[in-house]
């Protein structure tokens, strides 16, 4: 199955649910679109807390956590992509989080 690059663009989030095991990402076109946590080791590594603080940007083309530096495309859930995060990005944001606990 292909999806066209207008399918991409056409869809934006309008809502955001995020445990410890699930992203959920309901679309305005009536769709739900899920990932596993562990494809985004920030989120993954966030508080309860943390992954509930989430903001709409780009008008629903994204989803940011201002606390967990974190942004996802709903482009890129869609297009079933992980995290493109560098293990030594991931590996100092982690230090930095340590360091200001």
């Amino acid at each position: 199955m292909s999806i066209s690059g207008t399918e991409l663009r056409a869809a934006s989030a309008k809502q955001v649910a995020v445990s410890e095991e699930t992203l959920a990402v309901d679309l305005t076109d009536g769709r739900t679109i899920t990932a596993p946590v562990a494809w985004f080791p920030r989120l993954a590594h966030g508080s309860s807390a943390e992954r509930a603080n989430w903001r709409l940007i780009g008008g629903g083309e994204g989803i940011h956590w201002p606390e967990l530096d974190e942004d996802i495309s709903v482009e890129s859930l869609l297009a079933g992509r992980r995290s493109s995060e560098s293990q030594e990005s991931l590996r100092r944001w982690l230090d930095s989080r340590r360091a200001s606990a």
